[in-house]
C-alpha cells in the first residue's frame, strides 16, 4: 500500500477536454485491403448507383451519401466476415479501416441496411463488370464451369409457418390494427411523437402486406408438395422461404443459393437464389445467366447428382455444352449398368453416359469438388453467408451477389489480378 502511495505515475484525466487533430489518410497503411477495394471501385462504372439520387448540382435538397462509400464499406465488411448493418455502423466509429472508408461522412445502420438490398440491378451490373475485367485479362476462360447449390438458413422461424385459416385470421387482425392506428393518428397522443406513430403504422402495413403475400404463396406451395393431402403452410414473416433439408439432416426455413465458378481461376461467374428444395431445374437458368453476362456459354459444366435431369441435360447438349454429372442406375430392381445405353436415350444422353463411364470423364469431374465446394465453404465461413438476415427472394439475391462480388474482388486482389 505504501508503495502505491509513493509511486509517481500518470493518472487518467477523463474529464479533461481535448482537441485532437486526426489525419484520416494515415489511419491505414498503403497496402491495406481497404485501399485496394477503393482503388478497384474508382475504375468501375458506378453510374447506376448514382442514378436514383435526386439531389443534383444547382438543385434543391440535402446532399446524398456517396454510394461509393457505402459500396466500399459493405465489400470490406463482408471480406472481414461482417454481415450486419448495425455492426458496420459501430465499426465506423471504432475501427480505423472503416473510418478511413467513411472519410468523415455521417452514416447510420438504416442507411447501410437499405443500401444493401435497394440496388439489386446495379449490383448485378457491377458483378458483370468485374467479371468482364477478369475475362479481358484472360484470367477467366469459361471453358469449364462447376455449379452447386447451397441451402442457407432464412430469416424466418419454424413457428411462423401457418395454414390458410390462420393466415386469414392474422390478416384480419392486422387490418383492424391498421384502422385503429389511423383513428389514433387523428387524435395525436402527446406522450408519443408523430415519428413514433408513423413508424407503428408503417410496421402494421408491412405486416399486412407480408400476410397477403403469404396467402398468395399458398397455391405455389401446394403445387410443389408431394403429399397433396396435407394442407400447405407458408411463413408469415418471410412468405418466399421454404422448409428445406439442411446439410446436418434437419429441416429448417431456407433459401437455395446457386453459384457457378470457373474451374481454372475459381472466380464466381454466376449467382442465383430460389426457394426450390432441389437442384434438378437449376442448370439451365444458370447457363442463361452466364450467356447474358458473358455472351458465351461454357464448353463443359460440372454438377452433382442433385442436378440430374436427363431432359435438361439433352437440351443443354443442344446448346453445345457437355454435362458432367454422376450416373444413376436405370432400374434399382434389375441392377442395370448406369453406363450402358438405354433404348430410350437420345444421342446426347448416350454420349453423356459414355463420357461419365470413361476414365477421362471421371478425372474431369473431380474438379467439381475442388472448385465449387471450396467456393461455397468460403462464402459460408468467411463472407457471412451462413445465415440470412434479410427477407424475400430479391433481397436474398442481393446478399448473395454482395458475397460473390466480395469473393471475386478479394481473390483478384490477393492474386494480383486487380
Amino acid at each position: 500500500m505504501a508503495a502505491m502511495e509513493s509511486a509517481r505515475v500518470r493518472v487518467a484525466e477523463r474529464r479533461q477536454l481535448r482537441l485532437e487533430a486526426i489525419d484520416l489518410d494515415s489511419l491505414i497503411g498503403a497496402e491495406h485491403p481497404a485501399r485496394a477495394i477503393w482503388g478497384v471501385l474508382e475504375r468501375m462504372d458506378l453510374s447506376r448507383f448514382y442514378a436514383p439520387i435526386k439531389a443534383v448540382e444547382g438543385g434543391p435538397g440535402q446532399d446524398a451519401t456517396d454510394p461509393k462509400i457505402l459500396i466500399a464499406l459493405w465489400l470490406y465488411a463482408i471480406s472481414e466476415g461482417v454481415a450486419s448493418a448495425r455492426e458496420i455502423d459501430r465499426l465506423c466509429t471504432m475501427h480505423s479501416a472503416y473510418r478511413w472508408i467513411r472519410g468523415g461522412v455521417s452514416l447510420n445502420y438504416h442507411l447501410l441496411s437499405d443500401f444493401r438490398s435497394a440496388h439489386g440491378a446495379a449490383l448485378d451490373e457491377l458483378f458483370s463488370q468485374l467479371l468482364a475485367v477478369l475475362m479481358h485479362q484472360q484470367l477467366v476462360s469459361l471453358k469449364r464451369v462447376a455449379q452447386d447449390g447451397t441451402r442457407v438458413r432464412a430469416s424466418a422461424g419454424a413457428a411462423s409457418f401457418r395454414r390458410e385459416p390462420r393466415l386469414e385470421q392474422c390478416l384480419a387482425q392486422a387490418r383492424l390494427h391498421i384502422e385503429a392506428l389511423q383513428l389514433a393518428a387523428e387524435q395525436p397522443d402527446p406522450q408519443r411523437g408523430a415519428r413514433e406513430q408513423a413508424a407503428q403504422e408503417r410496421a402494421a402495413r408491412e405486416r399486412a402486406a407480408r400476410l397477403e403475400q403469404a396467402l398468395a404463396e399458398l397455391p405455389k406451395v401446394a403445387a410443389q408438395k408431394k403429399n397433396r393431402a396435407a394442407a400447405p403452410r407458408v411463413s408469415s414473416t418471410d412468405p418466399e422461404a421454404r422448409v428445406m433439408k439442411m446439410g446436418d439432416g434437419g429441416f429448417r426455413p431456407a433459401y437455395n443459393l446457386q453459384f457457378a465458378a470457373d474451374t481454372e481461376s475459381r472466380i464466381i461467374v454466376g449467382v442465383a437464389a430460389c426457394n426450390a428444395g432441389t437442384d434438378s431445374k437449376q442448370l439451365e437458368p444458370m447457363l442463361d445467366q452466364l450467356e447474358r453476362r458473358t455472351q458465351r456459354l461454357p464448353a463443359q459444366v460440372l454438377v452433382d447428382g442433385g442436378f440430374t435431369n436427363l431432359a435438361s441435360f439433352a437440351r443443354v447438349a443442344e446448346r453445345g455444352v457437355e454435362v458432367f454429372a454422376p450416373l444413376r442406375k436405370h432400374n434399382q430392381t434389375y441392377k442395370l449398368d448406369p453406363a450402358a445405353p438405354h433404348p430410350a436415350d437420345p444421342p446426347a444422353i448416350a454420349a453423356y453416359r459414355q463420357r461419365m463411364a470413361s476414365a477421362e470423364g471421371q478425372q474431369v469431374y473431380k474438379q467439381r469438388t475442388a472448385t465449387i465446394e471450396t467456393v461455397n465453404a468460403d462464402l459460408k465461413t468467411y463472407r457471412g453467408l451462413d445465415r440470412l438476415l434479410v427477407r424475400g427472394a430479391a433481397k436474398v439475391l442481393s446478399v448473395a451477389l454482395w458475397a460473390a462480388l466480395t469473393y471475386n474482388l478479394m481473390r483478384g486482389i490477393t492474386m494480383g489480378w486487380l
